[in-house]
């Protein structure tokens, strides 16, 4: 039930994204001395963090996405997925070149890669004109130890976490080296069940509704990579890529007792109506992507010619079988009142060529070009069949009226892209870089199907023009200031704008909109650091045409004049005005009592500003009268100032340096999302951990005391009211055994960038 889930979790998608960013808000000086635990670890270079890890006894038996979560602006607070300093999302690259996983084989690589292979983490939360991101992304680059010595070396792990349900995982790593052939690959399993409770609630003085209960979606997973590298010559090397990913989502249910109630104009109940909304799910999907790359060096001064060529290919198979049953009031079933099947298969093929060429001169100066192009066809052949049930009076079923609407959309982009970047060391203090892409957009949906002639052909073309700057000043050997400004647009994912509905309840779901624009990000922030160890950020970003997901409620009027008879929730994806967020954060890294206590902690104030208003259905037309037979819009015009705190710190409990114990905390408080008032949150997560030779043990409880949970409140001027609480189990318990073996000092394969990795980022 992955995408299933996926939508309906968007009902809160916004909620969880203003918490990470908040709590991390609370994510290149030249050869600043390094800080390893008894040395410096963290720096600040002219557009990146720089976190040194690689003689950490912290790294020692740790995945690098346990590490990641210690890196100083980098937190997770639901395990799947990295968040940096008030960002949208964080991009994971690996020596310079953006990985090449879907989001899933990913995090799985993350969790099952070993720390002990990286030398240093960089944190780019200003990324600058080459890197092809999109809205206010940052970058998390992984810079892996280089090793030289022929051989194999490979890592097992096995780990199992238990919340409502147990969920378990393992994997096998591999790496070979032999003279001028390199090989690495990856096989990685997981079998897991994501529960979810909900309680939602929406109305206004006439009629309310509350819909309450679970949603279980198992999962079982399995993929990996393969990477094979070959050196030419001294100077040129070429390498193929595959990574595959498939997932199987069978039985995945929702189960939601909903209450209906309506009330006269004194405020006096007039009915009640009890339901039961009992959905099944089947779904699979299948991720494969083929990346070749060729890497020239040509010049003693480290100039690279580098280009690749990409295939990906994504399937998606989903049927969906979503019934509404009449209940007694203890939640006994009656009889079905209606039944909705949904076939929503989803194919995208997708063909990318990137080249890119880095120029460096003698005097502190390097120059960089290059060029993307992207082909990309989504087919999503989409057929739904509602079936309403007719009874007589004495309840004995008399008919059945089913109505099939299928919709045949068919998405074509293509993308040109081009950037220049320079940069520029001045002096021994002040350097700088800048740079802009130019992006080419054209995108062709079709429906044959639709009813409504504006959904059958929508097509748009567009350029962006993208400027970058970048400065960074020495002030002394122990202050560094920095600023940077960087625009970049944020172009809808595949799945936003296939235009389904995903049903909750019969008269709550989820909508995708055909008609969603690229939105415009411009980021600017400065920086401080003092002694490698202190920081403060500043940040300010502007978002126009923000794409998010709204609240549309009321008695729904089509265009022809036809009002319908139920209060009905729409959560509808589309682009909802301005927002401005603002943020200060004064953080700390550092080591104390000889290494045995490692500090990371920060806090701040973030300032948001909502700006934007929603009246009509863009996917129908639809507008929506409230209790007074007035039209509805939905606005946010509103403004919140909310504190976070983030704390990770490392105990050594012994000497040796083999016992460690981690206490991680968060606290977020409340603040105004697109969706309403968010409350507060928080978390504790704590991690024992024994190392033993090549073995490493380690337990763990995340969120302790069971405080992050989202909660969203929202009242309209119009009546309109709307209430939402998610419980995602956060809370869990977990142990993992991890076993390292072979030569550790294999050299590692060449990570290489995919020419897809844009358009992989979108298929999520």
């Amino acid at each position: 039930m992955k995408k299933f889930t996926v939508t309906l979790a968007l009902i809160t998608f916004s909620a969880v994204s203003a918490q990470q960013s908040v709590k991390n808000d609370s994510l290149k000086i030249h050869s600043v001395q390094e800080v390893l635990i008894s040395k410096k670890v963290f720096k600040k270079e002219s557009d990146r963090f720089v976190y040194d890890i690689s003689n950490a006894p912290l790294a020692k038996g740790s995945s690098t996405f346990d590490i990641l979560k210690q890196t100083p602006m980098v937190s997770s607070s639901d395990e799947s997925t990295l968040k940096i300093a008030g960002k949208n999302n964080a991009v994971i690259y690996i020596n310079g070149r953006k990985s090449n996983m879907d989001a899933a084989s990913l995090v799985q690589f993350l969790k099952n890669t070993p720390a002990e292979n990286i030398q240093k983490i960089e944190v780019i939360t200003m990324p600058g004109s080459e890197y092809q991101v999109e809205s206010s992304d940052g970058i998390i680059n992984i810079i892996l130890k280089k090793k030289s010595t022929d051989g194999f070396n490979g890592n097992m792990r096995m780990s199992s976490t238990a919340n409502k349900y147990t969920n378990n995982s393992s994997s096998f790593s591999g790496n070979y080296r032999k003279d001028k052939l390199g090989i690495s690959a990856n096989l990685s399993g997981s079998a897991n069940i994501q529960p979810q409770y909900f309680d939602l609630q929406n109305g206004n003085s006439l009629a309310t509704n509350r819909s309450v209960g679970f949603i279980d979606d198992p999962n079982q997973n399995l993929g990996g990579y393969l990477n094979i590298d070959y050196q030419l010559n001294d100077n040129s090397n070429i390498a193929l890529s595959w990574n595959t990913w498939a997932n199987k989502s069978y039985g995945a249910t929702i189960n939601l007792f909903n209450t209906l109630k309506t009330f006269d104009n004194a405020g006096n109940l007039l009915s009640t109506e009890y339901t039961n909304s009992r959905n099944r799910e089947d779904a699979r999907s299948y991720n494969n992507n083929v990346n070749l790359n060729y890497e020239l060096k040509t010049d003693s001064l480290g100039s690279k010619l580098n280009l690749n060529a990409a295939y990906l290919n994504y399937k998606r198979f989903q049927h969906g079988d979503n019934n509404t049953i009449l209940a007694n009031a203890d939640g006994t079933d009656v009889h079905a009142t209606k039944n909705v099947l949904q076939s929503q298969p989803q194919i995208i093929n997708s063909f990318a060529a990137t080249a890119d060429y880095n120029r460096k001169f003698e005097n502190d100066f390097s120059a960089s070009v290059g060029a993307n192009f992207n082909k990309t066809n989504t087919d999503n052949d989409i057929l739904s069949i509602t079936t309403d049930f007719i009874y007589d009076g004495t309840g004995q079923l008399i008919d059945k009226d089913p109505t099939a609407t299928p919709n045949h959309f068919i998405y074509d982009e293509t993308i040109y892209g081009f950037y220049l970047t320079l940069e520029k060391k001045f002096s021994d203090k002040f350097s700088g870089k800048a740079g802009a892409r130019y992006e080419i957009t054209g995108s062709l949906g079709t429906s044959d199907n639709s009813k409504d002639p504006a959904l059958r052909r929508i097509e748009r073309e567009y350029s962006n023009f993208l400027p970058y700057l970048s400065l960074n000043y020495a002030i002394n050997d122990n202050q560094n200031l920095s600023y940077a400004f960087s625009s970049r647009m944020r172009r809808p994912s595949f799945w936003e704008l296939n235009p389904v509905k995903n049903l909750l309840t019969e008269y709550n779901y989820t909508q995708n909109n055909p008609f969603v624009k690229a939105s415009a990000t411009y980021n600017q922030e400065l920086t401080y650091m003092y002694k490698n160890s202190y920081f403060v950020v500043l940040n300010h970003s502007y978002l126009k045409d923000v794409i998010t997901q709204v609240p549309l409620q009321g008695y729904p009027v089509s265009p022809d004049g036809t009002v319908g008879a139920v209060n009905e929730l729409r959560y509808i994806r589309t682009n909802f005005g301005d927002q401005q967020e603002m943020s200060a954060a004064l953080g700390v890294n550092k080591s104390f009592f000889k290494q045995a206590v490692s500090v990371n902690f920060s806090i701040g104030m973030q300032h948001n500003i909502n700006r934007g208003s929603l009246s009509v259905d863009p996917t129908t037309g639809d507008r929506f009268l409230n209790a007074n037979g007035d039209f509805v819009t939905y606005t946010n015009e509103t403004e919140s100032t909310s504190l976070f705190i983030q704390s990770n710190n490392t105990i050594r409990l012994d000497k040796k340096k083999t016992w460690f114990l981690g206490v991680n905390y968060f606290y977020v408080d409340k603040q105004q999302i697109e969706l309403g008032l968010l409350k507060n949150m928080m978390s504790l997560d704590l991690n024992l951990k024994k190392i033993w030779n090549d073995w490493t043990f380690s337990v763990n409880v995340n969120d302790v005391f069971r405080t992050n949970v989202v909660e969203v409140n929202d009242h309209q001027a119009n009546g309109n009211f709307n209430y939402i609480l998610n419980d995602s189990y956060r809370q869990n318990f977990g142990a993992t055994i991890v076993y390292n073996f072979g030569n550790k000092k294999v050299k590692k394969v060449r990570d290489i960038e995919d020419a897809s990795k844009d358009v992989k980022s979108r298929t999520r």
